[in-house]
């Protein structure tokens, strides 16, 4: 049955962001060698799909976001042949390999900048996006602003012009409307494939062209300063999410159509009418724009069930859905929700129909770490002084056992690890049998046994102030998900379904084999997976 999906259809990823997973040399950052140690793990766990966040040369002004050379590895991280031992070793237990791809920029110190701003005239020079001085106010040439805080534009004196950046200045934007940009980081891209890498995580992909004119963003009338981030002064409609960008990630899109089973996962946080424009006509675009709406929406059942349902209305025909709960730059789950409430989070990713993509450590209930003020290290919250929440607080190293800094790294950290790692972490909870690990670990299982929660069909069931539920089918074999997102318990009851069946999962484990009939009775904080009877 699905023989006709792709392992990215059926599969599950895992994100690991390479910092914070395991540190094997003693330096306090973790490495290629650390993941290759850990694949063993993740194997245990089912995981089918390793992300993996830059591990590219670079300075690290944003921890590998700004790259030096596309085609090296970090000597932080390992070399070239830790890289390639990673991914032999990842092939032999069938785990697919990721990697981020982070074409909208590079470093200020990639070979390309350094050209580019040397003279007006260097054959590099229009590869980044350069502008005279607003002729009028003789200052930025426009109002777009930097993600991280201020200005996105960047004063060169020696060519006297402005460079553009639409994070900090050490990342300069590079002007994908140059064909030779384009040539260059398609061969970058060829490269990784050939070597056998599965595939891409494209950083920031609605964000590639700007406008040709450079034209002022308009004022967003429902900024509220004080509460949300300054770059939300204006709606950035010319410098992100341009028409043009389509025709970039369909040539993205028809490299990988060369290789086998390749896949392209693109960064998109845009509405979903927004989001959905990235499958690209008749399949041409990403395979999958990364969907966040369970990362950015209230978690509030009424809101949820809508949102899933116009998700799931406004896919294109060959469009493949797929859901988050987390990733490096937003707020843990179990921060967001609470505990209880992450173990049903962890029952919509893992039954919702799509691919699901699981954060390293979620999976053992990891938390938000407050990070003292002098250990901050985040440039986006270092940047803008505290004005936004950092994003050092999701990025706390893997709690891995008991042992110091939780087995992590035989040294101080790169960030504080959680106070409480001695009784949270993969060792211990591998251990108790209601562990968020063993939940996150039976959740997995049954979703590998049930090709209906695979690549079944999706059908709403019904909802009411706190909960809902939906099926997932394929030909005869139902299986209904019922989740309560309140603390009381409640009723959900079906009109024109027929439901009758057992539980074979639940949040509370004494209902697993229990009956249901009619209506379902949700404890507080409690999700169930029904078998429904033929």
């Amino acid at each position: 049955m699905l023989s006709n999906h792709l392992w990215w259809q059926h599969g599950i990823i895992y994100q690991i962001y390479p910092r914070s997973f395991l540190d094997t040399n003693g330096d306090g950052v973790g490495d290629l060698a650390g993941i290759t140690h850990k694949l063993d793990y993740l194997k245990w766990l089912s995981i089918n799909a390793i992300w993996i966040s830059p591990i590219y040369p670079s300075p690290m002004a944003d921890f590998g976001y700004d790259v030096a050379d596309y085609t090296g590895i970090h000597p932080i991280f390992g070399s070239m042949a830790d890289f390639d031992e990673l991914l032999h070793a990842a092939y032999q237990r069938d785990i697919k390999v990721i990697l981020d791809l982070v074409p909208n920029h590079t470093s200020n110190q990639h070979p390309w900048f350094i050209e580019s701003r040397s003279s007006r005239d260097n054959p590099k020079r229009d590869w980044y996006l350069w502008h005279d001085p607003h002729p009028e106010s003789l200052s930025v040439p426009n109002n777009w602003l930097s993600v991280f805080g201020g200005s996105a534009w960047e004063w060169n004196e020696h060519t006297g012009q402005y460079y553009y950046h639409a994070f900090l200045k050490e990342q300069p934007d590079l002007n994908w409307r140059n064909p030779a940009v384009q040539k260059a980081m398609l061969d970058i891209m060829r490269f990784w494939l050939d070597k056998g890498v599965d595939g891409f995580r494209v950083d920031v992909m609605w964000h590639m062209i700007k406008n040709a004119q450079f034209r002022d963003n308009p004022p967003n009338f429902n900024y509220q300063p004080g509460k949300d981030p300054p770059y939300h002064q204006f709606i950035p409609a010319y410098s992100t999410d341009q028409p043009e960008v389509h025709s970039i990630v369909a040539q993205m899109r028809k490299l990988l159509n060369q290789y086998k089973e390749r896949v392209m996962i693109g960064e998109v946080y845009l509405p979903i009418n927004q989001l959905v424009t990235y499958y690209g006509e008749n399949g041409s675009g990403a395979h999958m724009p990364f969907n966040f709406q369970l990362i950015v929406a209230p978690w509030d059942a009424e809101h949820i069930f809508t949102l899933i349902t116009e998700y799931e209305a406004s896919l294109p025909k060959e469009g493949w859905p797929n859901w988050v709960l987390g990733n490096h730059d937003q707020s843990r789950i179990v921060s967001r929700v609470g505990f209880a409430q992450a173990k049903v989070a962890a029952i919509l990713l893992l039954t919702l129909r799509g691919t699901p993509t699981i954060y390293y450590g979620d999976e053992i209930g990891m938390y938000d770490v407050a990070i003292p003020p002098e250990l901050i290290v985040d440039p986006q919250e270092k940047n803008q002084h505290g004005e936004v929440r950092g994003r050092d607080p999701e990025r706390t190293p893997m709690q891995w056992d008991a042992s110091n800094n939780a087995g992590f790294s035989t040294t101080t950290p790169w960030l504080p690890i959680a106070p409480d790692y001695e009784v949270n972490n993969v060792e211990a909870e591998r251990d108790k049998p209601d562990s968020m690990l063993n939940f996150y670990r039976q959740l997995i299982l049954l979703r590998q046994q049930e090709p209906a929660l695979q690549i079944g069909s999706y059908i709403p069931a019904g909802v009411t102030r706190n909960s809902f539920a939906y099926i997932r089918q394929l030909h005869n074999r139902r299986l209904l998900i019922a989740v309560n997102l309140g603390h009381t318990a409640e009723f959900i009851s079906f009109e024109n379904i027929a439901i009758k069946g057992q539980i074979i999962l639940s949040t509370q484990p004494a209902q697993a084999g229990n009956h249901i009939e009619s209506r379902i009775e949700l404890a507080g904080d409690e999700g169930i997976i029904v078998v429904l009877a033929d």
